[in-house]
């Protein structure tokens, strides 16, 4: 079903693109390689091992949140959807996609902490292990969260509420201690958290409790520097924008100097 998905995602978005001359690869690039992550995160050994190994499931975790989603958000898929389609289906979908309420930047921020800290600290992770069904809902509002999250960083779709650059940098800078405040919950949890890899018979790899906090520190020292990253891209982003500005100004300038000269 996951292998299917994916490759109705990457046909759908590849036809669009066919029918929209002159779409920046760059953006093609970002929603294949969030694809890519997406297969290795739910389809490869990272997946056969996630039963077994806690650290390796957040490892899988980050794949999804911090990997494939922000890349599937600069891909435009719903910008490339609207462009590709009829006049009468695109007018429809833009009016759909205005969700005031959906779009607040306080809303898409706290909708991936909300997320991952309910889930950890609930019965939900465990039973989600128990359970495929339950564990494919809790790859899919992981997903659809982390997306919402990105959602206005890249501001790259319609919907997005327009934050300026440097409220984008606050944005995903935010995020840092709220990744890093449930790493250290975690990892100072005294008592193993979930029951499945408590009563594992497994007789390879670490103790459920050293797997526990190698856990942490997979979300910690591998969550940040993600984050940290995008902190710099939006940064990037952000230094760019301003140059484009003050070119745009000088240029203003100029021809007005030309005027005045005639």
């Amino acid at each position: 079903m996951t292998w299917a998905l994916l490759a109705l995602a990457a046909w759908g978005y590849a036809r669009a693109a066919a029918r929209v001359p002159g779409f920046p690869r760059a953006r093609r690039a970002c929603f294949a390689g969030g694809l890519v992550a997406l297969a290795v995160a739910l389809v490869s050994p990272v997946a056969t091992y996630s039963d077994a190994l806690f650290w390796v499931h957040m490892v899988q975790h980050l794949l999804v949140t911090l990997v494939a989603a922000p890349l599937v958000v600069l891909g435009a898929p719903v910008a490339l959807g609207l462009r590709a389609a009829r006049p009468r289906i695109r007018a429809r979908a833009a009016r759909a996609a205005r969700v005031p309420a959906l779009s607040h930047p306080v809303v898409t921020w706290s909708a991936l902490p909300a997320v991952l800290w309910a889930t950890h600290f609930s019965s939900f992770y465990d039973r989600a292990l128990e359970s495929a069904p339950l564990h494919a809902l809790e790859h899919a509002v992981y997903l659809g969260a982390a997306l919402l999250f990105w959602w206005p960083v890249a501001g790259a779709d319609p919907g997005a509420r327009r934050i300026p650059h440097a409220a984008r940098v606050a944005y995903v800078a935010l995020a840092l201690p709220a990744q890093s405040f449930l790493g250290l919950a975690l990892y100072s949890a005294s008592d193993v958290l979930y029951r499945h890899y408590d009563t594992l018979a497994r007789s390879w790899g670490p103790s459920p409790a050293d797997d526990q906090r190698l856990a942490a520190l997979v979300m910690w020292l591998g969550g940040d520097p993600l984050l940290v990253g995008a902190l710099m891209g939006a940064a990037v982003a952000w230094m760019r924008h301003d140059e484009r500005v003050a070119a745009r100004l000088d240029r203003r300038a100029a021809r007005r100097d030309v005027r005045a000269r005639d």
